[in-house]
């Protein structure tokens, strides 16, 4: 008599892997529901927001419980990070939402072509506008990206493609760390004191905001143009070389248009950085009601120090005074946003095909 034995058949992988789970459809219902409860308790009970979305947060934590007792410990520890992530990213939102609804429920009314078109010379009370701050924030913001644009994208030059970890780009770099932790009212007062040794006490001027902002400035570009000129191949270097180009010529011809596009984004990115410093600027820049089209005359007033006195310095009565700095602080968030904005579009234009 023989005996036949039979091994079992080995499970199927995609049966394994499909085998006792949640609808695809249940985690947005869940959620979805507990947004839906959250607005009911706002509106129909005396909770607190605050109260409620708490109340709508802990509902959502059925997802987890029910996908620990439908698909097991494994995925339901997967959904209960995923809800982690998930809250902590909504909850880093709440103050940026927050902060926008404010200022465009309070800044929006103000918008209108007298108030950007008008100064603040013989105003008082209500009336006038920005017109000489975004003048002044514009010019003061350009010739700082003058001035530190060529300087740190030269430093970065050095540091990848001459530097060779040297010991004077090993003290460049250290410089370059710790120009980036410096408070601003440090190259605020670093300016002052430059110009006061060729003007005297006192002194006021556009350009001195600027050299201010570009002290803050080149360390952002030195570190954007570095990493960027890192990414590009060293096959491209190479091939250059290879052809009997010199250094420099395969700097300008090859390295540079092809870090470009992430250049040219970080530049962006260092301008919207400082363009909403305020302590630098009430130091060596000042303050006018005048609008003044010349950096090396006379006082000139930026957006952010526009908004600081509106609201520090109200006058009587100070309602109309608060109302325009909300407004400058509204098209300071614009001229920010445009300008991120900006960044992106040239990223995604000037970069290779293959990484849109």
């Amino acid at each position: 008599m023989t005996t036949t034995l039979q091994r079992n058949p080995e499970p199927d992988l995609q049966s394994l892997l499909h085998e006792d789970q949640l609808p695809t459809w249940l985690p947005r219902t869940l959620v979805a529901g507990a947004a839906l409860i959250t607005i009911a308790l706002v509106i129909g009970t005396s909770l607190s927001i605050a109260q409620a979305v708490l109340i709508g947060w802990l509902l959502t934590w059925s997802l987890p419980i029910a996908s620990r007792v439908v698909e097991g410990g494994r995925k339901a520890a997967d959904r209960t990070v995923t809800l982690l992530v998930a809250s902590a990213f909504g909850l880093a939102l709440i103050p940026l939402g927050s902060i926008l609804a404010l200022v465009i429920s309070r800044g929006a009314p103000q918008l209108n072509a007298e108030f950007l078109t008008y100064s603040m010379r013989n105003v008082v009370g209500e009336g006038g506008g920005i017109y000489h701050a975004l003048v002044g924030t514009l010019l003061v913001t350009a010739a700082a990206t003058v001035i530190s644009v060529p300087i740190g994208l030269f430093t970065a030059i050095y540091l990848v493609e001459y530097g060779d970890g040297n010991r004077l780009s090993r003290w460049i770099t250290f410089l370059v760390d710790v120009m980036t932790g410096i408070p601003s009212i440090v190259a605020g007062l670093f300016a002052y004191a430059l110009f006061v040794i060729f003007f005297g006490e006192g002194i006021r001027l556009g350009i001195g905001g600027a050299v201010a902002l570009a002290v803050l400035m080149v360390p952002i570009v030195v570190r954007a143009c570095e990493e960027m000129l890192k990414l590009v191949p060293n096959e491209l270097r190479e091939a250059s070389f290879a052809l009997g180009v010199p250094k420099w010529r395969t700097v300008v011809k090859v390295v540079l248009p092809t870090a470009i596009s992430g250049i040219v984004t970080g530049v962006t990115l260092a301008i919207a950085r400082v363009i909403g410093e305020t302590a630098p600027l009430l130091i060596i820049a000042g303050l006018t009601d005048s609008v003044n089209f010349n950096l090396f005359s006379e006082r000139m007033t930026t957006l952010p120090v526009f908004t600081y006195f509106s609201v520090k310095f109200p006058g009587v009565p100070p309602e109309a005074s608060i109302d325009r700095g909300w407004g400058a602080a509204l098209v300071l968030i614009i001229i920010v946003m445009v300008l991120n904005l900006i960044a992106r579009a040239v990223s995604y234009f000037f970069s290779p095909k293959g990484e849109r």
